[in-house]
């Protein structure tokens, strides 16, 4: 059965395992998530379930909630929160409009992947962009962290697509797969993921069963 949650990355610490291993891991604040909408195949073409996360407080939300935004969440008969998202979930008809998804859908030792925005860099040249190697860093040489050879002069006479070069690094939709679930707290809403996952500290984060587990 797949499972989703959306969370919130609040930083990485470490815990001694039975065995007296000591693993990183990343604490996440996982859910409580609400319900706010079922897609069907009858109305939608397929079937999902949308999850609103990070409940407004009823003043804060008039101010930070546009008017469709909040019609929706009207409609739904729920809190308005700051994030939506949907997910395509096999068991989606299963769930109603209303209803609170826990961190608790998880346990121990489940295979995870998470998804996140990557932290930005800002602009930054080809070395730390791309890994590329430096030039020769003896003084004669007068070309250390330049970019390199673009193309070739006559043929083709243009700088292919994709060639890499500097720019802005970062802030970039990314997933992290096949991590290992180490502990579930369900009285705090914590999750602790054994390893590193995408973006800073107070980021969005997608939690799923692993597609490749």
């Amino acid at each position: 059965m797949k499972k989703a949650i959306l969370g919130k990355k609040l930083g990485m610490t470490q815990i001694f395992m039975p065995d007296g291993s000591l693993v990183p891991v990343t604490v996440i604040q996982a859910g409580p998530c609400t319900v706010v909408q079922k897609k069907t195949n009858e109305k939608d073409g397929y079937e999902a379930v949308q999850f609103g996360y990070d409940t407004y407080a009823e003043k804060r939300a008039e101010k930070l909630v546009n008017k469709p935004e909040m019609g929706h969440f009207k409609k739904a008969g729920v809190a308005a929160t700051r994030y939506l998202r949907e997910f395509r979930l096999e068991d989606a008809a299963s769930y109603e409009v209303g209803q609170v998804v826990k961190v608790d859908v998880f346990a121990e030792g489940d295979k995870i992947d998470v998804t996140g925005t990557s932290k930005g860099h800002g602009f930054t040249g080809a070395i730390y962009r791309w890994n590329q190697h430096t030039g020769p860093m003896a003084h004669g040489s007068k070309y250390h962290r330049g970019v390199g050879s673009m193309s070739a002069n006559s043929d083709p006479s243009r700088v292919f697509k994709n060639k890499h070069m500097s720019g802005h690094y970062g802030v970039e939709r990314t997933t992290v797969q096949n991590l290992t679930v180490v502990k579930v707290d369900a009285e705090r809403d914590l999750l602790l993921v054994h390893g590193a996952v995408p973006g800073p500290k107070g980021g969005l984060l997608l939690v799923r069963n692993s597609v490749k587990a």
